[in-house]
Protein backbone atom coordinates (compact mmCIF):
# COMPACT_ATOMS: atom_id res chain seq x y z
CA UNK A 1 0.00 0.00 0.00
CA UNK A 2 1.53 3.76 -0.73
CA UNK A 3 2.44 5.56 1.97
CA UNK A 4 0.00 8.09 0.87
CA UNK A 5 -2.63 5.78 0.77
CA UNK A 6 -1.99 4.34 4.38
CA UNK A 7 -1.34 7.94 6.01
CA UNK A 8 -5.58 8.55 4.83
CA UNK A 9 -6.49 4.95 5.95
CA UNK A 10 -5.04 5.50 9.20
CA UNK A 11 -6.49 9.12 9.10
CA UNK A 12 -10.07 7.58 8.97
CA UNK A 13 -9.48 4.39 11.00
CA UNK A 14 -8.25 6.19 14.11
CA UNK A 15 -11.39 8.14 14.81
CA UNK A 16 -13.48 5.26 14.09
CA UNK A 17 -11.55 2.88 16.57
CA UNK A 18 -11.56 5.86 19.39
CA UNK A 19 -15.02 6.01 19.29
CA UNK A 20 -15.51 2.20 19.26
CA UNK A 21 -13.30 1.92 22.49
CA UNK A 22 -15.42 5.07 23.93
CA UNK A 23 -18.61 3.49 23.17
CA UNK A 24 -17.77 0.18 24.47
CA UNK A 25 -16.13 1.71 27.99
CA UNK A 26 -19.31 3.89 27.86
CA UNK A 27 -21.83 0.97 27.67
CA UNK A 28 -19.72 -1.15 30.57
CA UNK A 29 -19.59 1.74 32.30
CA UNK A 30 -23.57 2.47 32.50
CA UNK A 31 -24.01 -0.74 33.28
CA UNK A 32 -21.81 -0.96 36.07
CA UNK A 33 -22.80 2.56 37.78
CA UNK A 34 -26.01 3.98 36.08
CA UNK A 35 -26.52 6.80 38.35
CA UNK A 36 -23.17 7.77 38.66
CA UNK A 37 -22.51 7.91 34.73
CA UNK A 38 -25.82 9.94 34.35
CA UNK A 39 -24.81 12.57 36.76
CA UNK A 40 -21.20 12.60 35.34
CA UNK A 41 -22.83 13.00 32.10
CA UNK A 42 -25.45 15.89 32.85
CA UNK A 43 -23.04 18.04 35.76
CA UNK A 44 -19.98 17.76 33.66
CA UNK A 45 -19.72 16.49 30.22
CA UNK A 46 -22.83 18.74 29.19
CA UNK A 47 -21.69 21.92 30.08
CA UNK A 48 -18.48 21.19 28.74
CA UNK A 49 -18.83 19.43 25.16
CA UNK A 50 -22.15 21.03 24.78
CA UNK A 51 -25.90 19.03 24.54
CA UNK A 52 -25.44 17.93 21.10
CA UNK A 53 -22.22 16.72 21.39
CA UNK A 54 -23.53 14.89 24.33
CA UNK A 55 -26.50 13.10 22.74
CA UNK A 56 -24.52 12.14 19.59
CA UNK A 57 -22.36 10.23 22.34
CA UNK A 58 -25.30 9.01 24.26
CA UNK A 59 -26.42 7.68 20.58
CA UNK A 60 -22.86 5.65 20.17
CA UNK A 61 -23.22 4.13 23.79
CA UNK A 62 -26.89 2.98 23.90
CA UNK A 63 -26.69 1.68 20.21
CA UNK A 64 -23.88 -0.38 20.40
CA UNK A 65 -25.37 -1.77 23.97
CA UNK A 66 -28.24 -2.26 21.62
CA UNK A 67 -26.51 -4.03 19.03
CA UNK A 68 -24.67 -6.36 22.07
CA UNK A 69 -28.17 -6.89 22.83
CA UNK A 70 -29.16 -8.49 19.27
CA UNK A 71 -26.48 -10.95 18.89
CA UNK A 72 -26.09 -12.05 23.13
CA UNK A 73 -30.37 -11.64 24.35
CA UNK A 74 -32.35 -13.47 22.16
CA UNK A 75 -33.17 -15.64 24.48
CA UNK A 76 -33.58 -13.44 27.55
CA UNK A 77 -36.93 -13.75 29.78
CA UNK A 78 -38.82 -11.62 31.40
CA UNK A 79 -40.07 -11.54 35.25
CA UNK A 80 -41.70 -8.80 37.46
CA UNK A 81 -40.23 -7.91 40.52
CA UNK A 82 -42.07 -7.96 44.03
CA UNK A 83 -45.43 -8.00 42.21
CA UNK A 84 -48.64 -8.19 44.01
CA UNK A 85 -51.23 -10.76 41.98
CA UNK A 86 -54.68 -9.90 43.25
CA UNK A 87 -57.82 -11.67 42.75
CA UNK A 88 -59.74 -10.23 39.82
CA UNK A 89 -63.11 -7.90 41.09
CA UNK A 90 -65.68 -7.93 38.73
CA UNK A 91 -67.34 -4.70 37.80
CA UNK A 92 -64.01 -2.39 37.73
CA UNK A 93 -63.35 0.65 35.70
CA UNK A 94 -59.82 -1.45 33.81
CA UNK A 95 -59.90 -3.11 30.90
CA UNK A 96 -58.06 -6.55 31.60
CA UNK A 97 -58.62 -7.96 27.75
CA UNK A 98 -55.77 -10.40 27.03
CA UNK A 99 -52.97 -8.89 24.88
CA UNK A 100 -52.24 -11.04 21.81
CA UNK A 101 -48.61 -12.12 21.79
CA UNK A 102 -47.62 -10.88 18.09
CA UNK A 103 -44.45 -11.49 17.08
CA UNK A 104 -42.83 -13.79 19.46
CA UNK A 105 -43.63 -17.18 21.31
CA UNK A 106 -45.54 -16.25 24.48
CA UNK A 107 -43.88 -15.92 27.82
CA UNK A 108 -45.04 -16.38 30.58
CA UNK A 109 -47.74 -13.84 31.85
CA UNK A 110 -46.55 -11.77 28.98
CA UNK A 111 -49.82 -9.58 27.77
CA UNK A 112 -51.84 -10.98 30.82
CA UNK A 113 -53.29 -8.46 33.25
CA UNK A 114 -52.47 -8.85 36.87
CA UNK A 115 -54.35 -6.87 39.77
CA UNK A 116 -51.73 -4.79 42.24
CA UNK A 117 -53.83 -4.83 45.08
CA UNK A 118 -53.75 -1.84 47.67
CA UNK A 119 -54.41 -1.64 51.30
CA UNK A 120 -55.88 1.33 51.41
CA UNK A 121 -58.35 0.21 48.55
CA UNK A 122 -58.70 -3.48 49.29
CA UNK A 123 -62.07 -4.15 47.63
CA UNK A 124 -61.37 -2.13 44.15
CA UNK A 125 -59.46 -2.77 41.40
CA UNK A 126 -57.54 0.27 40.45
CA UNK A 127 -54.31 -0.86 38.54
CA UNK A 128 -53.18 -3.62 36.98
CA UNK A 129 -49.90 -4.45 35.13
CA UNK A 130 -48.19 -6.50 32.38
CA UNK A 131 -45.53 -6.85 29.54
CA UNK A 132 -45.48 -6.70 26.18
CA UNK A 133 -42.74 -6.90 22.77
CA UNK A 134 -43.62 -4.55 20.76
CA UNK A 135 -40.61 -4.23 18.50
CA UNK A 136 -40.31 -7.64 15.90
CA UNK A 137 -36.77 -7.30 15.20
CA UNK A 138 -36.00 -7.56 19.41
CA UNK A 139 -37.58 -10.11 21.26
CA UNK A 140 -35.54 -8.59 24.38
CA UNK A 141 -37.41 -5.31 24.42
CA UNK A 142 -39.60 -5.65 27.55
CA UNK A 143 -42.29 -2.91 28.04
CA UNK A 144 -44.09 -3.10 31.19
CA UNK A 145 -47.66 -1.43 31.02
CA UNK A 146 -49.46 -0.24 33.70
CA UNK A 147 -53.22 0.47 34.12
CA UNK A 148 -55.02 2.84 36.46
CA UNK A 149 -58.62 3.61 36.94
CA UNK A 150 -58.82 7.01 36.86
CA UNK A 151 -62.65 7.18 38.10
CA UNK A 152 -61.14 6.09 41.31
CA UNK A 153 -58.12 7.22 41.25
CA UNK A 154 -56.02 11.07 40.34
CA UNK A 155 -53.33 12.39 39.17
CA UNK A 156 -50.99 15.31 40.27
CA UNK A 157 -47.79 16.89 38.67
CA UNK A 158 -45.06 17.93 40.78
CA UNK A 159 -42.30 20.44 39.26
CA UNK A 160 -38.72 19.44 40.29
CA UNK A 161 -36.47 21.59 42.04
CA UNK A 162 -33.64 22.16 39.01
CA UNK A 163 -35.81 20.79 36.26
CA UNK A 164 -37.39 21.71 33.99
CA UNK A 165 -37.42 25.64 34.88
CA UNK A 166 -35.51 25.78 38.52
CA UNK A 167 -31.79 26.46 36.40
CA UNK A 168 -33.79 29.61 34.46
CA UNK A 169 -34.97 30.71 38.01
CA UNK A 170 -38.29 28.90 38.63
CA UNK A 171 -38.04 25.95 40.89
CA UNK A 172 -40.66 23.68 41.80
CA UNK A 173 -41.07 21.93 45.17
CA UNK A 174 -39.95 18.77 43.85
CA UNK A 175 -41.74 16.54 46.41
CA UNK A 176 -45.12 15.07 47.16
CA UNK A 177 -46.96 17.09 49.67
CA UNK A 178 -47.20 15.68 53.00
CA UNK A 179 -50.73 16.21 52.99
CA UNK A 180 -51.20 13.48 50.49
CA UNK A 181 -48.39 11.35 51.58
CA UNK A 182 -49.73 11.49 55.41
CA UNK A 183 -53.10 10.78 54.52
CA UNK A 184 -51.89 7.10 53.43
CA UNK A 185 -53.96 7.76 49.85
CA UNK A 186 -50.69 7.50 48.07
CA UNK A 187 -50.69 5.20 45.00
CA UNK A 188 -47.74 5.59 42.49
CA UNK A 189 -45.35 8.14 41.29
CA UNK A 190 -43.77 8.01 38.06
CA UNK A 191 -41.16 10.26 36.50
CA UNK A 192 -42.33 13.33 33.95
CA UNK A 193 -40.72 14.48 30.52
CA UNK A 194 -37.46 16.34 29.42
CA UNK A 195 -35.01 19.02 30.90
CA UNK A 196 -35.28 22.42 30.18
CA UNK A 197 -32.13 21.69 27.75
CA UNK A 198 -33.91 19.09 25.75
CA UNK A 199 -36.87 20.98 23.91
CA UNK A 200 -37.79 23.55 27.53
CA UNK A 201 -41.44 21.75 26.57
CA UNK A 202 -44.59 23.55 28.64
CA UNK A 203 -45.60 23.00 32.26
CA UNK A 204 -48.14 24.67 34.38
CA UNK A 205 -49.29 23.56 37.81
CA UNK A 206 -52.02 25.09 39.87
CA UNK A 207 -52.30 27.86 37.27
CA UNK A 208 -47.99 28.27 37.58
CA UNK A 209 -46.52 28.53 34.49
CA UNK A 210 -42.80 26.91 34.74
CA UNK A 211 -42.44 26.78 31.58
CA UNK A 212 -44.84 28.16 28.96
CA UNK A 213 -46.71 25.89 26.19
CA UNK A 214 -45.30 25.49 23.07
CA UNK A 215 -47.79 24.72 19.66
CA UNK A 216 -47.72 21.36 17.78
CA UNK A 217 -46.79 19.53 21.46
CA UNK A 218 -48.09 16.31 23.07
CA UNK A 219 -49.63 17.60 26.24
CA UNK A 220 -51.14 15.73 29.12
CA UNK A 221 -54.09 18.04 30.89
CA UNK A 222 -55.42 16.71 33.81
CA UNK A 223 -58.46 18.75 35.27
CA UNK A 224 -59.94 19.75 38.79
CA UNK A 225 -62.58 16.77 38.32
CA UNK A 226 -60.14 14.12 37.53
CA UNK A 227 -60.91 14.23 34.08
CA UNK A 228 -57.04 13.80 31.94
CA UNK A 229 -57.12 14.80 28.55
CA UNK A 230 -53.87 14.07 26.01
CA UNK A 231 -54.09 16.50 23.04
CA UNK A 232 -51.97 18.02 20.15
CA UNK A 233 -51.26 21.66 21.52
CA UNK A 234 -52.53 24.35 19.25
CA UNK A 235 -52.68 27.48 20.74
CA UNK A 236 -56.17 26.44 23.11
CA UNK A 237 -56.43 24.40 26.03
CA UNK A 238 -60.32 22.31 25.91
CA UNK A 239 -62.54 24.07 28.73
CA UNK A 240 -62.39 23.40 32.19
CA UNK A 241 -60.17 24.03 35.73
CA UNK A 242 -57.05 22.71 34.67
CA UNK A 243 -54.65 21.80 37.76
CA UNK A 244 -51.59 20.90 35.44
CA UNK A 245 -50.42 20.69 31.74
CA UNK A 246 -47.37 19.01 31.27
CA UNK A 247 -45.96 18.89 27.19
CA UNK A 248 -43.16 16.58 26.17
CA UNK A 249 -42.53 16.01 22.36
CA UNK A 250 -44.52 15.40 19.79
CA UNK A 251 -47.66 12.49 19.61
CA UNK A 252 -47.31 9.31 19.60
CA UNK A 253 -50.22 8.49 19.25
CA UNK A 254 -53.41 9.99 18.29
CA UNK A 255 -57.27 8.98 17.85
CA UNK A 256 -55.65 5.44 17.87
CA UNK A 257 -53.26 5.74 15.12
CA UNK A 258 -49.60 5.53 16.10
CA UNK A 259 -48.20 9.15 14.54
CA UNK A 260 -44.78 9.22 15.50
CA UNK A 261 -43.37 9.73 12.42
CA UNK A 262 -46.02 11.37 10.31
CA UNK A 263 -45.68 14.62 8.23
CA UNK A 264 -46.76 16.56 10.56
CA UNK A 265 -44.51 15.33 13.22
CA UNK A 266 -40.83 14.17 11.60
CA UNK A 267 -40.15 17.54 11.26
CA UNK A 268 -40.47 18.22 15.18
CA UNK A 269 -38.63 14.33 15.93
CA UNK A 270 -36.06 15.64 13.76
CA UNK A 271 -35.20 18.71 16.29
CA UNK A 272 -34.85 15.75 18.99
CA UNK A 273 -31.93 13.92 18.08
CA UNK A 274 -32.24 11.58 21.16
CA UNK A 275 -35.22 9.55 18.71
CA UNK A 276 -33.48 7.57 17.16
CA UNK A 277 -31.28 6.16 19.69
CA UNK A 278 -32.28 2.54 20.96
CA UNK A 279 -33.13 3.00 24.98
CA UNK A 280 -34.85 2.66 28.48
CA UNK A 281 -37.88 5.28 27.26
CA UNK A 282 -41.47 5.92 29.23
CA UNK A 283 -44.66 7.19 28.01
CA UNK A 284 -48.13 7.69 29.08
CA UNK A 285 -51.21 7.11 27.54
CA UNK A 286 -55.13 7.63 27.69
CA UNK A 287 -57.97 4.65 27.18
CA UNK A 288 -61.08 5.58 25.46
CA UNK A 289 -62.64 5.15 29.26
CA UNK A 290 -60.25 7.67 30.28
CA UNK A 291 -58.11 5.23 32.20
CA UNK A 292 -54.34 6.09 32.20
CA UNK A 293 -51.47 3.99 30.87
CA UNK A 294 -47.82 4.48 31.46
CA UNK A 295 -45.28 2.39 29.55
CA UNK A 296 -41.73 1.74 30.68
CA UNK A 297 -39.29 -0.61 28.62
CA UNK A 298 -35.70 -1.23 27.33
CA UNK A 299 -33.95 -0.69 23.80
CA UNK A 300 -36.75 1.17 22.13
CA UNK A 301 -37.27 4.21 19.91
CA UNK A 302 -40.39 6.57 19.83
CA UNK A 303 -42.24 3.94 17.84
CA UNK A 304 -41.93 0.78 19.72
CA UNK A 305 -42.50 3.07 22.59
CA UNK A 306 -45.78 4.14 20.94
CA UNK A 307 -46.18 0.48 19.23
CA UNK A 308 -46.60 -0.37 23.36
CA UNK A 309 -49.15 2.21 24.85
CA UNK A 310 -51.28 0.64 21.57
CA UNK A 311 -51.25 -2.82 22.21
CA UNK A 312 -52.20 -1.30 26.08
CA UNK A 313 -55.09 0.44 24.67
CA UNK A 314 -54.32 3.97 24.76
CA UNK A 315 -55.40 5.86 21.78
CA UNK A 316 -53.77 9.06 22.77
CA UNK A 317 -49.89 8.95 24.11
CA UNK A 318 -46.55 10.75 24.82
CA UNK A 319 -43.20 10.27 25.42
CA UNK A 320 -42.28 11.10 29.00
CA UNK A 321 -38.38 11.40 30.38
CA UNK A 322 -35.77 8.64 28.37
CA UNK A 323 -32.35 6.89 29.44
CA UNK A 324 -31.77 4.32 32.52
CA UNK A 325 -31.80 6.70 35.53
CA UNK A 326 -34.29 9.12 34.67
CA UNK A 327 -37.40 6.65 34.12
CA UNK A 328 -38.59 6.18 37.43
CA UNK A 329 -41.69 4.60 38.44
CA UNK A 330 -43.06 3.55 42.11
CA UNK A 331 -46.16 1.80 43.57
CA UNK A 332 -46.87 2.85 47.42
CA UNK A 333 -48.64 0.44 49.11
CA UNK A 334 -49.59 2.11 52.66
CA UNK A 335 -48.55 0.55 56.07
CA UNK A 336 -51.27 2.72 57.88
CA UNK A 337 -49.34 5.30 59.24
CA UNK A 338 -48.21 7.45 56.70
CA UNK A 339 -45.18 5.31 55.77
CA UNK A 340 -45.10 3.07 52.57
CA UNK A 341 -44.09 -0.21 51.23
CA UNK A 342 -42.73 0.60 47.43
CA UNK A 343 -42.07 -1.17 44.24
CA UNK A 344 -40.80 -0.73 40.96
CA UNK A 345 -42.20 -3.70 39.57
CA UNK A 346 -39.86 -4.61 37.04
CA UNK A 347 -36.15 -4.82 37.00
CA UNK A 348 -33.80 -2.02 34.84
CA UNK A 349 -36.51 0.57 36.54
CA UNK A 350 -34.81 3.14 38.91
CA UNK A 351 -35.89 3.27 42.43
CA UNK A 352 -37.46 6.97 43.16
CA UNK A 353 -39.28 6.25 46.37
CA UNK A 354 -37.61 8.38 48.55
CA UNK A 355 -36.76 11.37 46.29
CA UNK A 356 -40.55 11.62 45.08
CA UNK A 357 -41.67 11.88 49.40
CA UNK A 358 -38.54 14.35 50.17
CA UNK A 359 -37.20 15.87 47.11
CA UNK A 360 -36.52 15.30 43.43
CA UNK A 361 -34.44 17.49 40.86
CA UNK A 362 -36.78 16.66 38.01
CA UNK A 363 -41.05 16.53 37.68
CA UNK A 364 -42.88 13.66 37.84
CA UNK A 365 -46.41 12.37 38.09
CA UNK A 366 -48.06 10.95 41.41
CA UNK A 367 -51.43 9.42 41.33
CA UNK A 368 -53.66 8.79 44.53
CA UNK A 369 -56.71 7.34 46.11
CA UNK A 370 -59.51 10.42 45.58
Amino acid sequence: MPKKIRKIFLIILFPIIFFGIIAVFGVVFIKINTPLAAQITDKYLRPILGNNLVISMEKVFYNTSDKIAQLTNRSSSFQFLNGKDGENISGGNLDLTPIPVTYFKAQKDEGIWKNYKFSTIPDKEVMAYTFVRPDSKRSFAFVTLIQLDMKELKIAAVAGKEQPSGVIGIPGPGKIPSEIAGSNRLIAAFNGGFQYKDGAYGMIVNNKTYLPLKNDLASLISYSNGDLKLIKYEGSIPAGNVDFIRQNCPMLLENGEIVTYSDANRQLWGRTPTSSIYTWRSGVGITSNGNLIYAVGNNLIPDTLAQALKMGGAVNAMQLDINPFWVRFNTFDTKGDGTYNTSTLTKGVYDGSAQFLSGYQKDFLYVYKR
